[in-house]
């Protein structure tokens, strides 16, 4: 019965402490790269698109805890991070400069 105790209190902490880096479907983070201008995720906007946390985290894109992954517009451009939907075929492209503010805010 102890191990049993100790066991889901276990389980319970792991849950909370993996929802407090989660972003929901209804919130945003946000994110200040150099000179770029503030870049803004929305859960709301990838959530509407019938999108899961996992499609992005459990695929392994995505580290859970932010600030986690060093995210560069190289690498988006090479299909890592964003750049693996935003490509043009699935979304739209991180390549293509009109773009820019769909996620960069000044």
């Amino acid at each position: 019965m102890k191990k049993f105790l100790v066991l889901a209190i276990l389980v319970v902490m792991l849950a909370v402490a993996g929802a407090a880096y989660a972003v929901p479907s209804g919130r945003t983070l946000e994110f200040e790269p150099k000179g770029a201008g503030k870049v803004v995720f929305s859960g709301k906007v990838h959530a509407d698109k019938g999108l899961k946390c996992a499609d992005c985290h459990a695929s392994g894109l995505f580290k859970m805890k932010k600030g986690a992954d060093a995210i560069t517009m190289e690498a988006m451009r090479e299909g890592k991070f964003c750049g693996h939907c935003h490509n043009g075929t699935k979304a739209f492209s991180v390549k293509d400069a009109a773009n820019c503010a769909k996620c960069h805010q000044k």
